[in-house]
């Protein structure tokens, strides 16, 4: 039987590269993007699998009706919040505006899109649920603090989400890619600049962003969507999946850097417990 996908941030990247593996796979697809007349040829090509949802995901109130017009339409099996976007800049160079603009898009959307599918997938005992991470979400970049705050958010949100459900036979996985060739790099926004952080490791990062070419994302975006459909499809899906090998190795640095930092301080860790 063919599964019912519900997929955020379908227009373009990594999503649009879903939504077209999805389709061509013979399954059903409720895509949702702010612009839906961008998947109009999707539409037109399958008319029959595919139903598109005008969604902006930070628009809290508007996303009952969406989901509960996808499940009417057919149970949900797969959902996989990919909607997203960057803003790069220093701390102190973020407006307000931008700091809660980055939490509602990278982090609270995800958790009230998942939450609002949870209860039908844990009564039917099935379903999968797919987070589109980052190696961002294990590591850290100066510039991209509001970014981070997101996916390391999202991902402590989706492993406690793992545990609860597992015993239902729902699976949690989220995805953690490094830099693909998508128009997430072309969107990215940038905070207005502090003279003082020019000659920083921020403004040396910032720099690079705004100068970088395709040398400085190498991942393949159609390998990455098939990737995820393969995590998404299989018996028993892992909370994480790395994918390239710049994030490979971004993950281990970060992870063996903190398991040194914490066994340098077992002795320290032990001694504020009470005396025997």
């Amino acid at each position: 039987m063919s599964n019912h996908w519900f997929l955020t941030g379908a227009s373009s990247g990594i999503g649009r590269h879903l939504a077209e593996l999805i389709l061509a796979a013979g399954d059903d697809l409720t895509a949702t993007a702010r612009k839906p007349e961008s998947l109009d040829d999707l539409a037109a090509k399958y008319p029959s699998q595919l139903r598109v949802e005008a969604l902006d995901v930070t628009v809290k109130d508007d996303i009952a009706a969406v989901v509960a017009r996808a499940q009417a339409r057919r149970p949900v099996d797969i959902l996989v919040n990919n909607a997203g976007g960057g803003v790069i800049g220093a701390t102190e160079e973020m407006s307000d505006a931008e700091v809660e603009g980055q939490i509602a898009l990278n982090l609270m959307a995800p958790i009230h899109i998942t939450r609002a599918f949870v209860p039908a997938m844990r009564l039917r005992g099935s379903g999968r649920i797919i987070q589109i991470s980052s190696a961002s979400g294990q590591g850290s970049l100066p510039t991209s603090s509001l970014y981070h705050v997101a996916k390391w958010g999202l991902e402590g949100f989706s492993e406690c989400l793992h545990q609860e459900l597992e015993p239902f036979n729902l699976f949690v996985t989220l995805i953690e890619p490094g830099g693909a060739r998508t128009s997430f790099s072309h969107n990215l926004q940038f905070a207005s600049e502090i003279a003082a952080y020019r000659d920083t490791p921020a403004g040396h990062i910032r720099k690079m962003f705004e100068t970088a070419g395709n040398e400085l994302y190498t991942l393949d975006p159609q390998k990455i969507a098939q990737a995820i459909v393969d995590v998404a499809t299989s018996d028993h899906p892992p909370l994480r999946v790395t994918l390239g090998g710049d994030a490979f190795g971004v993950v281990q640095a970060a992870l063996q850097s903190r398991l040194a930092f914490l066994q340098s301080q077992e002795a320290l860790a032990r001694s504020v417990a009470f005396d025997s």
